[in-house]
């Protein structure tokens, strides 16, 4: 999505690795396209098509830091399955929270009113 789209941006550009997950349920792939194109995706950016409802397949090892930002934040997209969408905010974020603790990495959890 656009915040997620601009934080990677921002990381790259810090010189970080990223590996971006989603699972375009509610964004859409250009996003990722421009990212590719950024001058150091092809050493510091991988991308994985990946819903965080399922656990996710990269070693702890690897990980830093984990902002989540997966939650539909418009009507039509969580609507449409809300209970997609309750799954995503509360068992993605359970996966989420097993591997920063598995990596002893940060998360920054982020959300939308939709789940309320």
């Amino acid at each position: 999505g656009f915040i997620g789209v601009h934080l990677c941006k921002r990381l790259l550009d810090d010189g970080n690795h990223v590996i971006c997950v989603d699972n375009f349920s509610s964004s859409n792939p250009i996003n990722v396209e421009f990212l590719k194109k950024h001058p150091k995706a092809s050493t510091n950016f991988e991308f994985l098509r990946h819903d965080i409802v399922d656990k996710l397949p990269i070693e702890a090892s690897r990980i830093g830091q984990i902002y989540n930002l997966a939650c539909p934040a418009s009507p039509p997209h969580y609507q449409k399955d809300p209970v997609k969408t309750m799954n995503t905010a509360f068992n993605g974020l359970q996966n989420l929270l097993e591997l920063a603790r598995e990596a002893g990495a940060t998360l920054l959890q982020a959300s939308t009113s939709e789940v309320y």
